[in-house]
């Protein structure tokens, strides 16, 4: 007989509490009854179960993608280091406050709860947790798309950005490693009584960076950039970092009669410490001797090895006189004026009369003879490379191993003979002596362009302008090759800073009005061309501008003017007008002459931009096979 509410199983048989068959208040089976207990997990199984790993990972990827964007956006609006220091602080403090979080914290159908209030049975990690390695997958293939964007386009349009707004597409020092094997010598300083002897230290400081140079492990900033801190009140350590330098030597020089007293000092740019320093009182015919000691103790101090004496001895001369004088002439020629060019023949003539086996005063000579003669002054460019050659053979009869004069035999077998393959021979013995030339170098762009290889040029002049980082000159050629290749932006910014260093420089005005002419920015071309000092490079520049501008009479009245006064030293420049103005017969008759006076501007016949509309006529591929160069 069956009792109401009574099982029938016996009280030993009966399914436990919340077993299958246990039913709820109102008679329905608990959906919590069909769950197993959940087993006890281990510290490890409960971060997995919480999905602790899972919201670490999803912040530390997210982080990475705030912080490149961040970096960038600082970087633009030079905000300060700490900035940045205080994002990645902020952002690593925030890591262990977000796996706390995810620990101590569930996400429920019911909202966030203390993952404690949580019954593991009605827990919905699992779902957060595939939801989670969705969204890690989606977040690392955004990263993977910002990192192949960034590495392909971003960094390299930010890189050509930094350059051309900090040195017209050169590499900012600053952000530049040092070398410890690096080193700028500054010009010392003329402590002499009258003060007269400023070509004797500048002389000096020119003859340590020429020795120091000719060590294959010490790179050594060129001259240019070294001298132009001459004269100015800078921290030491601003100047290393703007020349890229981890050492700089400088010093002072006190002349009085036939004694000379020489101050040097190595200084670590770093901390401004001394590494060494010392003073030498001497016979004025001891300065050769000086010098060598210096430049010894430097490598001692840097740890490296000079070449010695005997790599030198034919380009010292036995006469003071005459290395007094040659120091005169060099510091005229640096200056590079007509003036000043001609007033260094003089000297470098007068140190050759002096001593004439001084191999040094000729090579001296033969190089101001062949600027001379390029730039126009006074002097037929055959005629100039003539006197040249006869005073370059001089110098290697002298001193066959002589740098300068291999350098300039180079540039008139190139320039006179059009023999590319023995120039690049000269090239390559001067690099032998004088392994880090800056000179050697600014030969190679020059051959590079001669040959078309307009890209390599622009390579080779960059990678000028990290050892030579202050030079105007060699802005301003980088400047000349952007133009060619019409990228007249990065022109414009080379120019800048060729004007900024040397506004006096002949030449920039005319080639920034040509970048000008070249984006369309006419009337710019026209003030630009007027501020040309130079009256030859004036003279050249106003056809241009004038035929841009409509004005054709006047454009006319220049050109006559151009080819009666400089026909010639100007072939080629006037060579340049008429293609420009589309008249190829009297183009190519002018380039004729050019190539008959020598004209150097011939070397850039197959990169120069003003001649592209000439290059599919067979008068042109004549011109090339006279000149040597291939098709």
């Amino acid at each position: 007989m069956k009792v109401e509410g009574e099982s029938k199983h016996p009280a030993s048989q009966r399914p436990p509490a919340g077993g299958a068959d246990a039913v709820g208040p109102t008679g329905t089976q608990d959906p919590l009854s069909q769950r197993p207990r959940p087993v006890e997990l281990s510290f490890l199984g409960k971060l997995n179960r919480r999905n602790v790993v899972r919201v670490g990972a999803l912040y530390l990827v997210i982080s990475w993608l705030i912080l490149e964007p961040v970096h960038v956006v600082f970087h633009m609006l030079e905000v300060p280091a700490w900035a940045n220091r205080l994002v990645i602080l902020v952002m690593a403090v925030g890591l262990p406050a977000v796996l706390i979080f995810a620990w101590a914290y569930e996400i429920t159908p019911a909202g966030l709860k203390p993952s404690g209030d949580v019954d593991p049975r009605l827990s919905i990690t699992h779902q957060t947790g595939r939801r989670l390695d969705k969204a890690i997958i989606a977040v690392l293939a955004v990263a993977l798309a910002y990192f192949i964007v960034d590495k392909v386009w971003l960094s390299k349009a930010r890189t050509h950005s930094e350059l051309t707004s900090s040195t017209g597409s050169t590499p900012t020092r600053a952000d530049m490693p040092l070398p410890d094997r690096s080193i700028a010598v500054l010009p010392f300083v003329d402590m002499s009584a009258e003060r007269d002897q400023e070509y004797f230290s500048d002389g000096l400081s020119e003859e340590l960076i020429d020795l120091l140079s000719r060590t294959p492990a010490l790179r050594v900033v060129a001259r240019t950039s070294s001298f132009q801190f001459k004269g100015k009140n800078e921290d030491m350590r601003s100047i290393a970092s703007k020349l890229g330098v981890a050492n700089l030597l400088e010093g002072s020089v006190r002349k009085s009669g036939r004694m000379i007293r020489v101050t040097a000092q190595l200084i670590k740019a770093t901390d401004g410490s001394h590494l060494w320093s010392e003073t030498y009182d001497r016979e004025l015919k001891d300065i050769f001797r000086v010098q060598d000691e210096v430049c010894g103790m430097v490598a001692q101090a840097l740890r490296l090895a000079l070449l010695t004496d005997s790599t030198r001895s034919g380009s010292l001369p036995r006469n003071l006189d005459a290395y007094n004088t040659l120091l005169q002439g060099k510091y005229l020629a640096e200056r590079g004026t007509r003036d000043d060019e001609d007033r260094a023949i003089a000297l470098f003539l007068e140190a050759t009369r002096l001593e004439p086996t001084y191999a040094r005063a000729w090579a001296d000579l033969a190089e101001t003879y062949l600027i001379r003669s390029g730039q126009g002054w006074g002097v037929a460019p055959e005629v100039g490379q003539a006197q040249a050659r006869s005073a370059v053979e001089r110098a290697l009869q002298l001193d066959p191993t002589l740098p300068t004069a291999h350098r300039v035999l180079g540039d008139i077998l190139q320039q006179a003979d059009w023999d590319w393959a023995g120039a690049q021979r000269e090239y390559a013995r001067a690099q032998q002596v004088d392994p880090d030339s800056a000179a050697t170098l600014a030969r190679m762009a020059n051959s590079a362009a001669a040959f078309g290889r307009l890209d390599d040029a622009i390579a080779l002049q960059q990678q000028l302008l990290i050892r030579d980082p202050l030079s105007a000159r060699r802005h301003r050629k980088l400047a000349t090759y952007f133009i060619d290749a019409g990228r007249f932006g990065e022109a414009e910014a080379a120019l800048r800073k060729s004007l900024e260093l040397n506004p006096e420089a002949s030449a920039t005005h005319y080639f920034l009005a040509m970048a000008f002419l070249g984006s369309g920015r006419n009337a710019q071309a026209l003030a630009e061309i007027q501020r040309e000092t130079d009256d030859a490079w004036r003279k050249t520049g106003l056809p241009f501008v004038y035929f841009a501008l409509g004005r054709r009479a006047a454009a006319d009245a220049a050109l006559e003017t151009l080819k009666t006064e400089y026909a010639y030293s100007s072939a080629f420049n006037i060579a340049e007008v008429y293609a420009y103005q589309g008249e190829k017969k009297p183009a190519f008759g002018w380039l004729d002459r050019a190539l008959r006076q020598r004209d150097a501007g011939m070397l850039w016949l197959k990169t120069n931009a003003h001649f592209k509309d000439l290059r599919d006529d067979p008068r042109y591929r004549a011109l090339l096979k006279r000149l040597n160069l291939p098709e």
